[in-house]
């Protein structure tokens, strides 16, 4: 492992729920020792990232319910093909070599729980995006 593998594991959050068990997948092995470290580390720069988005679709979000903001958020990554590589970008930047050549083995299938990931972790924080009122 070269110089920067070991510096961008070191700066990754440790998560303790996400197990490894002898029968996981590969896809859910990468999941948990990966992509779960990652979406933590980069948690402030999506929220930015979908922020951002938000004000160049002329803050149409602010005017939706909340049901209807869940669904702007899993149609803005599944729709939006350069906000998603966007976000991708973002994750891939922070993997190892040896993640990287893990990942472009099976990357179908690990966008689709990466993205997932991203939708739920948004989803999740929704309340991050209120505008606040100033009194």
């Amino acid at each position: 492992m070269n110089d920067r593998s070991e510096k961008l594991i070191q700066i990754r959050p440790q998560i303790p729920s996400a197990k490894i068990l002898p029968h996981m997948s590969s896809e859910e092995h990468f999941q948990n020792m990966t992509l779960r470290p990652v979406l933590k580390l980069q948690n402030n720069l999506l929220l930015a990232s979908f922020q951002n988005y938000i004000v160049k679709t002329k803050n149409a979000f602010y005017e939706l319910k909340l049901e209807s903001r869940m669904d702007f958020i899993t149609n803005a990554i599944q729709k939006d093909i350069k906000f998603r590589n966007s976000l991708k970008g973002m994750l891939i930047g922070q993997f190892t070599l040896e993640e990287y050549e893990l990942y472009i083995q099976n990357s179908s299938a690990l966008n689709k729980r990466m993205m997932n990931m991203v939708i739920k972790r948004l989803q999740d924080q929704i309340q991050f995006f209120e505008k606040v009122a100033l009194v």
